[in-house]
């Protein structure tokens, strides 16, 4: 995962990155943070762990979180772009989904991701459905996210 991030940031170098993180639970930041230098790209994120602060601190309107559901793409991309202007980012990263060990009332499985992503010219949402155990599907969520930060902004 360190050769990832550090993709990232490189990646990235001149722009600034934020993250909106629910299942991995600052994951993403706490990884690319382990990078020494890092704070030249990353400028922190929110862990968004539940609907009140998915809504009250991103914005997510909670009509959409009622209708959709936390763990969708709607909500995922909405995380994302509440994310990027709370924070004044060029480029945001947001994950949402389950882990266990449970599924939840819309329907979906333990292992149900979505990741947002947003900078100037992309608003993409990727819905994922991993394997394994509760930190196997943290870890995949969360080198899911950055190799998706990484197919926008590849060199």
């Amino acid at each position: 995962m360190t050769n990832l991030c550090c993709d990232v940031l490189k990646a990235l170098e001149g722009k600034s990155l934020v993250t909106a993180e629910s299942l991995t639970g600052g994951g993403i930041g706490a990884a690319l943070t382990a990078i020494p230098g890092s704070s030249g790209v990353y400028k922190g994120g929110v862990i968004s762990y539940t609907d009140w602060v998915k809504q009250t601190v991103l914005g997510v309107p909670g009509e959409m979180l009622a209708r959709d559901g936390a763990v969708s793409a709607p909500v995922a991309e909405a995380m994302a772009a509440g994310v990027r202007a709370l924070l004044k980012a060029d480029a945001a990263v947001s994950v949402t989904g389950l882990a266990g060990p449970g599924g939840d009332e819309y329907g979906n499985p333990v292992g149900t991701v979505f990741i947002g992503y947003q900078d100037a010219r992309h608003t993409v949402v990727k819905h994922c459905v991993f394997q394994g155990g509760r930190e196997d599907i943290r870890r995949q969520t969360i080198e899911t996210a950055l190799a998706l930060i990484l197919q926008y902004n590849a060199p």
